[in-house]
């Protein structure tokens, strides 16, 4: 009799254990992977090359990590320019400033073409006003070979001291919501005990700009010179970029030249059940779809592109109803 009544009493407790499995087998699936871009903390950064575009040896050749010579160094390699980076590109920007005399700030851009990367670098440098020193990545789009730099991140930030990594951000969608930990990384890199605050580096960026509203007019006419999608009334390009946020992510992941056709497809399948039926969010896409379209083969790949197209003609055959 009481071998009978343990079967029943073992059999719940497998079911138990079964259903516990399952749940760590899922939270694994689901976790994400973390990211990872360049020289993690305790690895040395090496020297690499830059064209100078605002020194006061523009146009020449120099490395920036030989010439910090060991020195505190904020160094940020930038692989997109979009609208929502700017803010932290500017708070970056302004403590660089403020901490001169302790940390070095030097922005590096990369690009696959060297006379693109040139002229839209030097048309963000106009528009931001930026006073770090910026250049351009003499390694093209991948930057420095022994970096290991993620095309996936839009920005990597490094904090160096005596030319070692202390500290990584490897940002994939960067934006202000960064700005905190990266400060108080650069201030710990440079022995800063008291660094501002994000809000006092936006508004004294804001009063050197010479305008109150600087961080949303400059980011826009940023991305208008540098030929990226845009919100500004006086813009010339087609389109808009979408003001939802979430349809705004699910854009910018679709416009990635690393995709494959499985993730444009499934985001693609993402954009469609979000915005069905609600004709704001549909005006939206089309508005957004149009203007990255118009960049032909600067934004996305070739399949991307292909069903952009379609689906846009999709969207504006068959508008829903307001």
């Amino acid at each position: 009799m009481k071998t009978q009544r343990l079967f029943p009493i073992l059999h719940d407790l497998n079911r138990i254990l079964i259903v516990a499995c399952a749940f760590l087998v899922i939270g694994r699936v689901e976790a994400k992977d973390p990211v990872f871009s360049g020289p993690q903390p305790g690895e040395r950064a090496t020297p690499f090359k830059v064209l100078d575009l605002n020194g006061a040896g523009t146009g020449r050749e120099r490395d920036p990590v030989t010439e910090n010579a060991g020195a505190p160094t904020a160094l940020v390699f930038i692989h997109a320019i979009e609208r929502s980076m700017v803010p932290l590109l500017q708070v970056i920007d302004q403590y660089g400033l403020e901490r001169k005399d302790r940390i070095k700030t030097e922005m590096v851009f990369l690009f696959a073409d060297r006379l693109e990367g040139e002229q839209r670098t030097k048309a963000v440098l106009g528009s931001l006003r930026l006073g770090a020193r910026a250049g351009l990545s003499l390694d093209g789009l991948e930057g420095p070979g022994n970096y290991g730099l993620n095309k996936e991140c839009m920005m990597t930030i490094l904090a160096l001291r005596d030319q070692r990594v202390v500290a990584n951000f490897a940002l994939v969608q960067p934006g202000i919501a960064d700005a905190t930990k990266v400060i108080e990384a650069l201030a710990k890199a440079c022995a800063d005990s008291e660094p501002p605050s994000v809000a006092s580096l936006q508004e004294k960026k804001a009063g050197r700009a010479g305008m109150a509203r600087a961080n949303t007019m400059q980011p826009d006419r940023m991305a208008a010179n540098a030929g990226v999608p845009t919100e500004t009334p006086k813009d010339p390009f087609p389109g808009a970029v979408p003001t939802d946020g979430r349809l705004q992510g699910l854009l910018r992941q679709f416009i990635r030249p690393t995709n494959d056709d499985t993730v444009v497809d499934k985001t693609l399948t993402d954009v469609k059940a979000y915005i069905q039926g609600d004709a704001d969010l549909t005006r939206q896409a089309i508005d957004g779809w149009t203007r990255v379209l118009h960049f032909g083969d600067r934004y996305g790949t070739e399949y991307s592109r292909k069903v952009g197209r379609e689906f846009l003609e999709a969207l504006k055959s068959t508008p829903p109803r307001r």
